[in-house]
């Protein structure tokens, strides 16, 4: 404590703390803000990604689709185990018995009696093998059943692959937006600063009035909260494509373009006809209905008989070792045809067929049902399509009308023959209209996007 206190009274100290200490401290303070900084950058990373890149790595992580292909793999188990059953069956088995006979005396009649052993043993194998050589074509409906699920199943894959594709270039386009918007608001919020600067300078020399200078610092605060809110919106649709594209959790996506929206209309009947050509939904329920198709004839398979001809061989043992020896066992061989028929079907069965034609009439009751949803969905998103050209055509326009009326506008304010209040409105009028058309610009892509996964070909171009 002593030494302590003569050095702080120490007038050599003090100055070596103002010379030397104090600059210490401020380049310590200044490298560890650099530190922080570059683990911020460090921690946050950023990376540009294209629309094309963000639909191939969702596809590759997706965890959907690896759900996708285990259903496939299922219908493919299903599919080999319907074939396996027209495969020759066949049973083994061995039974050993021991008796033991207590009352083995009988007597049949006077001088007719015998006497049976006390003991007995016994050794009894089997082996069987069975073929079906006739079934009623109920083996192979099942394989053709079991082949068309198969192919239903690779169309749910492919559907699924055609959801993810369009969430993600949904989420894709959002961000954009957002990020547009972002700098259309950090670029009015310089023109602005701007104008507060200038309206503040005016108010020095009495030209304007305090309110005047105000209104500028008004208009800057909703701005900035509009900003406020973007930054929210980012981060939010930020972490979805960061789940759905399976990247690490610091990811900070930046989008520097987007695919050009003025592609080409073509008439709507032709986006009709390749939507229900080749989209998954409509191709589904026709094997749909091509399984309800077999399985009625399945169902009235169960009317014929079945034929089947089998082969056994027995060995029979009586002593007490299992093992063969020379006269203790026989080995009789068999083979026989089986016909087996249910002839109570021919009456009983007929419900049952009734049934399954109702399952088929529902089918392609399904289609006409799926079929009309497809057309509405695509005359829908091709008409958002439609629309959001035609707006972006307007508002191109609005924006040279809006640049010109605020050129206007500050030339007279710069004159004083304009209000701050007009100023301010020309300011406000541009920046939406700034707005409104990077808005339009990505609606429409994300409108043609859509047009494209409603007609089938978002993934299969």
């Amino acid at each position: 404590m002593e030494m302590t206190t003569q050095n702080n009274n120490n007038p050599n100290t003090y100055l070596l703390k103002r010379v030397i200490t104090k600059p210490f401290r401020q380049g310590i303070t200044a490298l560890l803000s650099g530190l922080l900084l570059l683990g911020t950058a460090a921690h946050a990373q950023e990376r540009s990604i294209t629309l094309d890149e963000a639909i191939k790595m969702g596809l590759e992580n997706s965890k959907t689709l690896k759900l996708s292909q285990a259903k496939i793999d299922q219908a493919v188990s299903q599919y080999n185990q319907a074939k396996d059953r027209a495969l020759p069956t066949g049973t083994a088995s061995f039974l050993y018995s021991f008796a033991a006979i207590p009352a083995n005396r009988l007597e049949l009649g006077p001088d007719q009696s015998f006497n049976l052993p006390k003991t007995a043993n016994a050794n009894l194998g089997t082996a069987t093998a069975e073929e079906v050589l006739y079934g009623g074509g109920r083996y192979r409906y099942a394989r053709q059943s079991t082949n068309l699920l198969i192919q239903v199943a690779r169309l749910d894959a492919e559907k699924d692959q055609e959801q993810i594709a369009i969430n993600i270039v949904n989420e894709y386009y959002n961000l954009y937006k957002v990020l547009q918007s972002k700098k259309v608001v950090d670029s009015n919020l310089k023109a602005i600063d701007i104008q507060i600067h200038q309206a503040q300078r005016f108010f020095e020399q009495g030209l304007v009035t305090k309110n005047d200078v105000l209104r500028f610092q008004l208009q800057r605060a909703n701005v900035e909260l509009n900003g406020i809110d973007l930054e929210n919106n980012r981060k939010i649709i930020n972490y979805d494509l960061i789940v759905l594209l399976g990247v690490p959790e610091s990811t900070q996506f930046t989008i520097n373009q987007i695919n050009d929206a003025g592609q080409s209309v073509a008439p709507l009947t032709s986006y009709l006809d390749t939507a229900l050509s080749i989209r998954q939904e409509v191709r589904q329920q026709d094997l749909r209905t091509r399984v309800a198709d077999i399985n009625i004839k399945n169902t009235e398979a169960n009317k014929l008989p079945t034929i089947a001809a089998s082969a056994s061989a027995y060995y029979l043992n009586t002593s007490a070792n299992p093992f063969p020896r020379s006269g203790k066992f026989i080995t009789p061989l068999t083979a026989g045809l089986a016909v087996n028929w249910n002839f109570g079907a021919l009456w009983s069965n007929k419900n049952k067929v009734a049934e399954a034609r109702i399952q088929r009439d529902q089918s392609k009751i399904d289609r006409d049902i799926i079929t009309d949803n497809i057309k509405t969905e695509v005359n829908r998103n091709y008409q958002d399509y439609v629309r959001a050209l035609d707006k972006i055509k307007l508002l191109q326009t609005s924006i040279n009308q809006a640049t010109e009326n605020n050129r206007i506008l500050a030339s007279k304010y710069a004159n004083s023959t304009a209000s701050a209040t007009d100023r301010a409105d020309a300011e406000t009028l541009l920046y939406q209209a700034q707005t409104n058309l990077e808005l339009a610009k990505a609606d429409a892509g994300l409108a043609y996007y859509n047009l494209l996964k409603a007609t089938g070909k978002l993934t299969n171009k």
